[in-house]
């Protein structure tokens, strides 16, 4: 089973998962704050962070990445639908959660559709579109981890009352996850882990998706 470290970063305790793709090498899954915490893991562990998939732009999700990157080279991954996010603090609602916030624009990164797939050390990540949450959110799966980002939490869903979110797009997402064949460990964007099975028979969401 591939080892998942998880890391609780920013003022909004968004879940960082770091994925090992190699005995000494890591991707990371969101930073959304903590760049510190987050930097001092890896160097004790001596890790070395080749990439950052980014499940969605909101601020909570990607406040540190900028500084993350700077520090270790790591490529940026985001979804076509929400590249702009990176860059201004309106559209990834950092002015709105915290006006004050010192959020760094990611200028350098690359952009991926449903269906891609990111390869890195001896683990391969497929991109799963599910927006809902926002328009380019995506869940990350890789063997049997779904990083699942703001779409499905443990006995929930992911808000659609933000700008781009979309009741209807999201219930399409939900189906999509429920659909997919055998179990999976989900690992959301905030709050414990859970399955793909323990949410297909328990998630009031999924369990209304004929």
């Amino acid at each position: 089973m591939r080892a998942v470290q998880t890391l609780c970063l920013g003022s909004l305790a968004t879940n960082c998962y770091l994925v090992y793709t190699g005995e000494k090498q890591v991707i990371a899954a969101d930073i959304g704050g903590d760049a510190g915490k987050l930097l001092r893991f890896l160097e004790e562990r001596k890790l070395t962070l080749s990439k950052i998939l980014l499940t969605h732009g909101h601020w909570d999700h990607i406040g540190a990445v900028a500084e993350v990157q700077r520090a270790t080279g790591a490529e940026v991954y985001i979804h076509e639908q929400d590249a702009e996010m990176l860059s201004d603090t309106t559209l990834n609602l950092a002015s709105w959660i915290d006006p004050f916030c010192d959020c760094l624009a990611v200028t350098d990164y690359h952009t991926v559709k449903d269906g891609d797939v990111i390869e890195d050390g001896d683990a391969a990540f497929t991109v799963m579109h599910t927006s809902g949450h926002t328009k380019g959110s995506v869940c990350y799966i890789c063997e049997d981890i779904i990083l699942a980002g703001d779409t499905l939490f443990r006995l929930s869903r992911g808000r659609t009352d933000f700008p781009g979110g979309s009741d209807a797009e999201m219930l399409e997402s939900f189906r999509k996850l429920k659909n997919l064949s055998g179990d999976y460990r989900v690992f959301p964007g905030h709050n414990e882990a859970t399955t793909l099975e323990f949410e297909r028979k328990n998630n009031p969401v999924m369990r209304g998706i004929l």
